[in-house]
This record gives structure tokens, C-alpha cells and sequence, in this order.
């Protein structure tokens, strides 16, 4: 099997653990909750570590990657995200439950973007839509089956198990990646020690004050002042990155169009995406009284369209170009989101099944152009910088989706006076994500007509677009 094959479907086993064991929670925690003795709502503490921990410790993956080598990173990194399984099928508290998603965040850190640095490595860019689409295909069987397996084990059996099915493809995955993931260890300059501290500290700080404010864990007053501090840190880096040789998060990358489209794009977009898989099995079960495993077999419907779309992404782009796909599919995307909103109790499921199912396809498509438009035009020699801010900035903006949605659910509460699981809550939070992502397509809009050419198949060459001298830093 050729390696635009072999290679994508091996990095597929961690995406496959990683997104089923996320779908999985999300239709799950309405019992996780009474099983805890905490409010539904403020179970998404336990979806925002996860994420958190991930932005945390992405930046450093590309240097760890290319110190010690890209196999043994990915099998480690499997390896950790199994313990923290392990960990959260063993918690009885709230805490625990944080902490264990927390392990799993930092094995997660590591395991998906050095997977996708393999393939960026390995793949020559005119094959990177194709080897993308085949990475994602297998790794879609994750949400799409986590849904049905999270109601299913939660129905009939305990959502412990929910955190111990992650072993037998973990293990898989670690042999496979022992076996045929390559080294690629690249020279690189000093570990940016200070950059680190001052990213993560402003990252944590800021994100915990974000999620918990509201939940009565921690005096306001507190949290707000988590958010300047994070923020006050955050800025730090900024100065800081500007003057260090080797700066962890190689901010100068946003000058290159296509890669600030694909990252600031994307994140506007995944906030609408990331805060579904929270509302979603909330409205169905809370809202409308599903139980989780009829809610997963409504939600599972939507990765159905995404699986089928991944297949047929490369074709559509090939077609049209980037900028066309990414400006009007990501606005009949967002738009859909919104329509999320209007499914009350008594709407036939053949149409609410039907929507999700229209709405995976277009999300899949938007996803599949943002992630192959962000290394368009980026070189080799700064390829896993780029990895790694990508990959945190998807990261956040999954966290912040689910911030954003928890917060528009509750305002909409106190707005109308209704319970979190009144229909009409869900109403006001399904069309404040969806406006969100559908901002992105102001970032889209600046691409130039002809961006990414050569890898949606249109550029005469296969030459790589160079890059402006300006913003090449010496590397190591």
C-alpha cells in the first residue's frame, strides 16, 4: 500500500479513539451528571480540559517530534491518552473525572498533530487533499459510532465503559505506529522554555476562568481576574516570541495569506462545530426526552454525511478551487447550525435526520478545504511550527465553542424564564455558534482567487509556493 494510503489510516487509530471517546461523553452527560451529583451544564468543565490540555501542550509536540522522532512521540502519546482513559473510567467525582480528561488531553496533544505532521512530511502537496480525505475517512467512524455506542453502554451497561473501549484501538494503533510510522527527527534549536510558560500559563489561565465563571466553583471575582492574568501573559508572549530566535509559536506564519485564512478561519468556524456535540445531545434528551441511545442514533446521522463528503471533497475542490468552496459552503454550513435550533419535540425525525445529514456533509467539505489551505504555502523547514499553531488554535476553538454555547444557554434562561431544557433556550444558542461560524467567511473572502492551486490539482507544477524572505527566521 502506497504510503498516501498506509500512512493516513495508521494516524486514523488515534483519531478514531480520540473523536469516539468525545462523541461518546458528549450523548452521555445527562447520566454522567446524575451519576456525579452535578448539573448537566457544568459537566463541560470535563470537555473544555480535555481541550484545554490539548492547546496547553501542542505547540511543544513539532519540536518534541523533531527532537526525538515522530514514532516513538505518536506511540508515547497513545499511549498516555489510554491512561487517562483508565483514569476516567475510574473517577467518582467531578475532579477526578477533570483530572483524568486532562491525562488524555496531554497523550491527545501529541498523538494528532505529530500524525498530521507525518503526512505533511511524507505527502507531496498536489496528493495532500487525497491523503487528508483518506486520514479522515476512517477517523469519522469514531464520531459516528461514538453517539450510538455512548447511549448504547450508558443505556444498558454503565458509561464507565465508555473510557475502556478506547483500549483495543489504542493498542492497535501503537503497533501499526511502531511498525511503519518513519522517524522524521529534523534538527532544531533550543526548547523555548519561557515561551512555554508564558503560552501555557496565559492559555490555562484564561480558558479556566472562561469555563468555570457561572458555576459557583470559583468566587467571579476570582475568575475574572484568571482571564486578565491569562490575557496579561498571553500579551507577554507576543512581545516575547518577536525577539527569541527560536520562539515556540512561530507567530510570523499568520503573514503567509493562506495559512492566516486556514487558522483564523477555522477557528471562527470550529466554535459553531465545537459547541454541537455539547447542545445537541443536551436539547435531544433534556429538551425533548430522548434517551442517549435514541439521542446518539439522531446525532450519529450528521458524520454519516461527513464520512460520505470526505470522499468526494478532493473532487469538488479540484473543481471549483478553495476560495469558492470555502466562502459559500462555510455560509450554508453556519447557516444550517442555525437551523439546529428550530427541531422542537414534535419535528418527524425522518427531517431532523435528513438536516443533520445535509448539515455533516457541508461541515466535512469546509473542514477538509481549511485543513489543506493552511499549509499551501508553507515550506518544509517550518512545517511542524506550523502543525503545532494550527493545531492549538483548532483546539481553542472547540473550547470556546462549548463556552460560548454553555453561556448563550444559559442568557437565553434568564432571558425567557424557561428551564436550560426549554426548546427556545436552544433556539437563541444554536444561532449565536452558528453567527459566530458563519464570520469565518469574512476571513475566506480574502483569499486570492488562485489560492492553493497546486494542491486542489489546478497549478501547471508541482513547485512549492516560496515564501517572503521577510519572514524566514535561521533554524537549526
Amino acid at each position: 500500500m502506497s504510503p498516501q494510503r498506509l500512512l493516513p489510516l495508521i494516524v486514523a487509530t488515534a483519531l478514531f479513539i480520540e473523536n469516539m471517546d468525545s462523541t461518546a461523553i458528549s450523548t452521555s452527560l445527562p447520566q454522567i451528571a446524575a451519576d456525579l451529583g452535578v448539573a448537566p451544564v457544568a459537566l463541560k468543565l470535563a470537555l473544555t480540559t480535555y481541550m484545554l490540555a490539548l492547546a496547553i501542550f501542542i505547540p511543544v509536540s513539532g519540536w518534541v517530534a523533531d527532537r526525538f522522532g515522530a514514532r516513538p512521540t505518536f506511540v508515547s502519546a497513545i499511549a498516555v491518552f489510554l491512561l487517562g482513559s483508565l483514569g476516567c473510567a475510574a473517577s467518582d467525582g467531578l475532579g477526578q473525572l477533570v483530572a483524568g480528561r486532562f491525562v488524555q488531553g496531554v497523550g491527545g496533544a501529541m498523538m494528532v498533530p505529530v500524525g498530521r505532521l507525518v503526512l505533511l512530511r511524507s505527502v507531496e502537496k498536489s496528493d495532500l487533499v487525497r491523503a487528508l480525505s483518506w486520514l479522515t475517512v476512517p477517523a469519522m467512524l469514531g464520531p459516528m459510532l461514538g453517539p450510538v455506542l455512548g447511549g448504547a453502554i450508558t443505556t444498558y451497561t454503565h458509561w464507565r465503559f465508555i473510557f475502556l473501549i478506547n483500549l483495543p484501538m489504542g493498542l492497535l494503533g501503537m503497533w501499526l505506529a511502531w511498525r511503519h510510522i518513519p522517524m522524521l527527527r529534523q534538527p532544531v534549536g533550543p526548547l523555548d522554555g519561557r515561551g512555554f510558560l508564558l503560552s501555557a500559563g496565559g492559555l490555562a489561565l484564561a480558558m479556566f476562568g472562561l469555563t468555570a465563571i457561572g458555576h459557583g466553583l470559583v468566587p467571579n471575582a476570582a475568575l475574572a481576574a484568571c482571564v486578565l492574568a491569562g490575557a496579561g501573559l498571553m500579551a507577554g508572549y507576543v512581545r516575547h516570541a518577536r525577539r527569541h530566535p527560536y520562539p515556540l509559536l512561530r507567530l510570523d506564519l499568520f503573514r503567509v495569506p493562506t495559512f492566516r485564512a486556514g487558522v483564523l478561519g477555522g477557528l471562527l468556524f470550529r466554535v459553531g462545530i465545537g459547541a454541537t456535540p455539547f447542545l445537541l445531545p443536551l436539547m435531544l434528551q433534556l429538551g425533548f426526552g430522548l434517551d442517549p441511545l435514541q439521542s446518539g442514533l439522531v446525532t450519529f446521522t450528521s458524520t454519516a454525511g461527513a464520512m460520505f463528503m470526505k470522499v468526494v471533497a478532493p473532487r469538488i475542490i479540484h473543481r471549483f478551487g478553495f476560495r469558492p468552496v470555502l466562502v459559500w459552503n462555510g455560509l450554508l454550513a453556519s447557516l444550517l447550525l442555525c437551523v439546529f435550533g428550530l427541531f422542537r419535540a414534535d419535528t418527524p425525525y425522518p427531517l431532523m435526520v435528513g438536516v443533520l445529514l445535509v448539515s455533516g456533509c457541508f461541515r466535512s467539505l469546509q473542514f477538509t478545504g481549511i485543513n489543506a489551505i493552511a499549509y499551501a504555502d508553507i515550506g518544509q523547514e517550518r512545517m511542524s511550527q506550523a502543525s503545532s499553531l494550527a493545531a492549538m488554535a483548532q483546539q481553542v476553538s472547540l473550547a470556546l465553542g462549548v463556552t460560548i454555547g454553555g453561556y448563550a444557554l444559559s442568557v437565553a434562561g434568564v432571558l425567557t424564564g424557561r428551564p436550560d431544557g426549554a426548546a427556545i433556550n436552544f433556539t437563541f444558542a444554536f444561532l449565536t455558534v452558528g453567527l459566530v461560524s458563519a464570520v469565518s467567511v469574512l476571513q475566506m473572502r480574502r483569499l486570492a482567487p488562485d489560492a492553493g492551486a497546486e494542491m486542489a490539482g489546478h497549478a501547471e507544477t508541482g513547485r512549492e509556493v516560496a515564501e517572503p524572505k521577510a519572514e524566514v527566521r535561521p533554524q537549526a
